[in-house]
């Protein structure tokens, strides 16, 4: 069958859908019915999410946990998490509740300037082309002025404007490099919205004056979702003899596989990879419940955990005169205003559950939430392994793949009450399990 199509946009949802049915799936009524039956009940939220992109045919669903007891400078949170991985939000709360008795996270802003580029080739004298720039900066900010002006009246805009020589790395290539504070905004259109003015300003101001020195091309104008000066750090801290716990019965010596693990995380980048994507696991699920870009915020911190040249770990730890100190340092680019937080209902949900937090103190319990989740991840890893509690949280989507009725689940979960079973384990008590029923039910 022909599977090509011209105008596809322009076919009404219905349309959509029933195409896609006829010409991709096998069961064509089977495959409607199932996109029909995650539509939402509410006519008025499913128009809002049709709109949200293009082409849509059915809503995609990820669970909405919640992980409680987070103490961020001196106040409890309960975090909104949406991710589809069992155990993230399991280990995030006993983090939470870990913390809670020993002084909870301290969360701190160190700076919130977003950058934004416009990149563009010069093939005049260099140092006239900085003349040029240092006589038209002024002017190039203020082309922006209708743009900023409300940005401007809650404390943000324009915070500065830079001319950089790229010409070593790639020939006649520079950037004009600005500054930006956004507020509670993510600022991604509004920061693009002004590198375009600047851009179209700064190449028609000064095409007739440059005409017998050289040309100038504007190649591009768009912000970066590199934030290395929009930084938030958080830490928890307290003496060696606190970290005891049931699953940790000497504190020095765990205390000293922990930073152990970090510092292999800081020189292995084969280990930093896994590592820094089980941070992006707490990061990423509460970046999502609210509304956020959680791909702009993976690119910068993976960006940033290779800044000095080698990828490595996000996090680090500290042990000195008997103090334990495990902290984080990311980039986060986010916002509590714009773009979902008004559209989307559970992303309004979830900054409701957080008290309607502003963009830095959303900044500080993001960051804690991916600390928490390193440490669940370490604690467990250097003390009883990382498959005994994810195998344990894991156990129902086995079950739900196997086909497991309710009173199966039940029973199943009974028996591994207190172990971790593998994959293997689970399907072999299954089948037992379903021979026996059968076998029960044939001597009726």
């Amino acid at each position: 069958m022909n599977r090509k199509i011209n105008g596809f946009s322009k076919l009404s949802k219905k349309a959509k859908m029933e195409w896609l049915a006829k010409v991709h799936l096998k069961n064509p009524k089977k495959g409607l019915d199932l996109m029909n039956s995650y539509m939402h009940i509410d006519q008025n939220i499913q128009k809002k999410h049709d709109e949200f992109i293009e082409n849509t045919v059915a809503n995609y669903y990820l669970p909405l946990g919640v992980a409680p007891n987070f103490l961020i400078n001196d106040k409890i949170y309960t975090v909104p998490m949406a991710i589809e991985e069992s155990s993230v939000v399991a280990a995030a709360s006993k983090s939470a509740k870990f913390w809670l008795s020993r002084g909870g996270f301290k969360s701190k802003i160190i700076s919130t300037k977003k950058i934004g580029h416009i990149h563009f080739t010069f093939d005049g004298e260099k140092n006239y082309l900085i003349d040029l720039f240092s006589r038209s900066k002024h002017d190039l900010i203020k082309s922006t002025e209708l743009l900023t002006k409300n940005m401007r009246q809650r404390g943000g805009g324009i915070l500065d404007v830079n001319l950089i020589d790229k010409t070593e790395k790639l020939i006649n290539y520079y950037q004009l490099e600005v500054g930006f504070e956004t507020c509670d905004s993510m600022g991604a259109n509004f920061i693009n919205s002004c590198l375009e003015e600047m851009a179209k300003f700064f190449r028609e101001s000064i095409e007739n004056e440059i005409k017998n020195v050289g040309s100038i091309d504007v190649i591009m104008s768009i912000l970066s979702n590199y934030t290395p000066e929009c930084i938030v750090r958080c830490e928890v801290a307290c003496t060696i003899e606190e970290l005891t716990k049931n699953d940790i019965s000497e504190s020095k010596i765990f205390a000293k596989k922990f930073k152990q693990a970090i510092e292999i995380a800081k020189i292995e980048p084969y280990r930093a990879t896994t590592h820094n994507k089980g941070i992006m696991n707490g990061i990423d699920s509460v970046i999502l419940a609210t509304g956020n870009d959680f791909r702009a915020v993976e690119a910068a911190c993976h960006t940033y955990a290779a800044k000095d040249g080698q990828y490595k770990s996000l996090t680090d730890c500290e042990i000195s005169n008997d103090i334990f100190k495990f902290w984080i340092e990311i980039p986060l680019s986010i916002g509590t205003v714009g773009g979902l937080t008004k559209l989307h209902p559970m992303v309004e949900l979830s900054l409701d559950i957080l008290g309607k937090p502003n963009s830095h103190e959303l900044m500080e319990i993001v960051a804690a939430s991916g600390l928490a989740q390193n440490f669940a991840a370490l604690k467990a890893l250097t003390t009883s392994g990382i498959q005994k509690g994810h195998m344990k949280m894991h156990l129902l989507n086995t079950l739900n793949q196997l086909g497991a009725s309710e009173t199966e689940k039940e029973i199943l979960q009974r028996v591994f009450s207190k172990t971790a079973p593998h994959h293997a384990q689970v399907v072999s008590a299954f089948n037992n399990l379903r021979n026996t029923q059968e076998g029960d039910f044939s001597n009726d």
